[in-house]
């Protein structure tokens, strides 16, 4: 394609999350006995080469010593090299091949291992400019290529004179060498690629830093895989959710900040106004009044199971789309369960916390086997059909009730009242959502349904019991144990004291809402929730989302996609297509879902279109947003 602009980009922390040599001294020195402390000093000297503090020569020189390289170590080297790539410049393949004449690399790194990476984007082999190993007979590299001029200071100034290229000259890199081209007047603009590493003396030199090849091509209006730079999409992550949910987020291109507690509604509100994307815990309300702030939220991730914490009907309101982990920490919460059962049955807290002051009391007294025991779960979905199966493992008979109407696994016994597990159970177990409807599900009336000596377990919600009824029959004896995970207020964050009637009460386990928070489950939510939010923010799939259509879509391919959200009236899918036929625009594919409040349309479109159009899809009465893909 012509085109009157030439990019210079470079290869080490820039194509590549890292620097070639770094990775080949993992290599090259792998069974060496000062490997870590030459692996260091390697670093050590690589940053003092691109700083400027040394000469790049010198550097060179140095690091190879260290390294002391062979041939045979370069296959493994371009293997890892070729999984380092930079996310985004993964993410904007089409671009180097759009524009392979005008794509050049120039690098102080070496031909043997950067073409085999760059050229399988499309740049051309001639378009690599680097240094080149010398070896001898034996295969170890012995030095480097003196005459090159990159393998001395100024080098890519050099090379870039003698290109004499013939337009303007774009440079990204992430080193003092890249800004050294425009300091010498041969490029119109420097951007300091900081997607990998941020040096502070090359940003403070540049014309623009960029965070990812997105916002590059953004700004100069170039070929772009997304309608948007990702960094520009601002992630919130509250109440310390996994590390690798951060990870994933920031590999996508998305800027990520995290903060270790929940929110007040007022703090929220602050920061909520720049604020794309949300990823919360239990603890963090996101309210009506914080939503009419959120003027650029587009989804919320609850990483947990509830979503009783957002205001799910404003949210939809204003077009959000709201995804939660239904069932990434199950297990987690059932093998608490079961473990809290078993304990409290065998009176083993009240011993415990006698043997810590030092009394010694042996007996067998209200101390009993979980084996013939009736469990009764009080809601039988994801949690509680788990539990039915590990407890009937135990030899326990398990009786359910649930207001939907749900299979019956292995023995496990429906009733059609709530009543009838009351009264019936040895073992209650709760295990229900988080709507209003089941605010003090549990209270006086439900406990005085109960056995004498019922051992009750709380692992969902805190606002479904009544506390001050739960502690007058534990002391009334009437409740012979209880475990309870989750309270109607729970402190902010850990430096909150706790409070609550149920404190000091005998045969009595409480735990700071951590059914779920095991490393596994953690990990999965972690995993699980960005790929959902990713997935909506990428395609538009709303798999899974507790108040959106669900809508899983195919992968769009030389096309673009509309995606509107609409309040739940009739013609506006008519008036969408209508739209489109009268501007000549062929529809590739479309989908549409609704539910009672909101219609989801995503329409897939060719690549040739009025951009006019854009405005009047956004125009129709009704709309509540509108975005476009690709």
């Amino acid at each position: 394609m012509k085109l009157n602009k030439y990019f210079v980009i470079d290869f080490d922390s820039t194509f590549t999350k890292v620097e070639a040599f770094d990775v080949l001294a993992d290599i090259s020195l792998q069974d060496h006995p000062e490997r870590e402390e030459r692996k260091k000093k390697i670093i050590e000297i690589t940053n003092q080469g691109m700083d400027g503090s040394i000469s790049f020569r010198e550097s060179l020189e140095k690091r190879l010593n260290l390294l002391a390289p062979s041939q045979h170590h370069l296959p493994a080297l371009i293997t890892k090299l070729k999984g380092s790539v930079s996310e985004s410049f993964k993410r904007n393949k089409e671009f180097f091949q759009q524009y392979s004449d005008n794509i050049y690399i120039i690098s102080n790194g070496f031909r043997e291992f950067i073409e085999p990476i760059v050229t399988e984007f499309g740049i051309k082999a001639e378009n690599i400019l680097a240094n080149e190993f010398r070896f001898d007979t034996e295969g170890k590299v012995v030095g480097f290529d003196t005459e090159n001029p990159l393998s001395a200071n100024g080098g890519k100034v050099e090379q870039l004179k003698k290109l004499n290229l013939p337009g303007d000259i774009y440079v990204i890199g992430d080193g003092y060498t890249d800004y050294e081209i425009k300091h010498a007047g041969l490029a119109n603009k420097f951007f300091a690629f900081t997607e990998n590493v941020e040096r502070e003396n090359v940003k403070s030199k540049a014309d623009h830093i960029t965070p990812s090849l997105d916002e590059f091509l953004y700004l100069n209006k170039l070929n772009t895989a997304i309608s948007y730079p990702k960094n520009r999409i601002n992630v919130l992550l509250l109440e310390n959710v996994h590390p690798v949910a951060v990870e994933l987020l920031r590999a996508e291109g998305f800027n990520v900040e995290t903060y270790h507690a929940a929110m007040t509604e007022e703090e929220l509100i602050q920061k909520i106004k720049n604020v794309s994307v949300l990823g919360i815990r239990s603890k963090t309300q996101v309210t009506a009044k914080v939503l009419e702030h959120a003027n650029r939220l587009m989804v919320i991730g609850a990483f947990c199971i509830g979503t009783n914490q957002i205001d799910l009907k404003e949210a939809t309101k204003k077009g959000i789309a709201v995804f939660n982990a239904p069932f990434s920490n199950t297990r987690s919460v059932v093998e608490l369960a079961v473990a809290e059962m078993i304990i409290l049955m065998r009176n083993i807290v009240d011993k415990s916390n006698k043997m810590h002051k030092g009394v010694w009391d042996k007996s067998a007294k209200g101390s009993f086997e979980v084996r013939g025991k009736k469990l009764g779960l009080i809601g039988y979905g994801n949690i509680g059909t788990q539990l039915s199966v590990i407890a009937e493992s135990l030899g326990m008979k398990v009786l359910y009730y649930d207001t939907e109407e749900k299979l019956s696994l292995g023995n496990a016994v429906k009733c059609k009242t709530m009543t009838e597990v009351l009264e019936q159970a040895d073992v209650i177990s709760l295990h229900v959502d988080g709507r209003k409807a089941n605010a003090n599900l549990i209270g006086p009336k439900e406990f005085s349904l109960m056995k004498k000596g019922v051992i009750f377990i709380n692992l969902s919600r805190g606002h479904v019991v009544d506390i001050q009824a739960l502690r007058e029959n534990i002391l009334s004896g009437k409740v012979a144990g209880c475990a309870i995970d989750v309270f109607p207020y729970e402190p902010v964050s850990n430096d909150e004291e706790f409070m609550s009637e149920l404190r000091g009460l005998p045969n009595t386990i409480l735990s700071p809402h951590i059914g779920g928070s095991t490393l596994e489950a953690q990990e999965n939510i972690g995993n699980f929730v960005p790929g959902k939010m990713m997935d909506y923010i990428n395609t538009g799939s709303t798999s899974n989302s507790v108040n959106f259509p669900n809508l899983t879509l195919p992968i769009l391919k030389d096309a673009h996609r509309l995606i509107h959200i609409h309040n739940n009236v009739p013609g506006i899918l008519a008036k969408i297509n209508q739209l489109l036929a009268d501007h000549g625009i062929n529809i590739v594919g479309q989908y549409l879902k609704t539910n009672e409040s909101v219609g989801y349309v995503i329409t897939d479109i060719n690549k040739q279109y009025d951009k006019d159009v854009i405005a009047k899809l956004r125009a129709i009465e009704n709309t509540i947003k509108f975005r476009v893909l690709y």
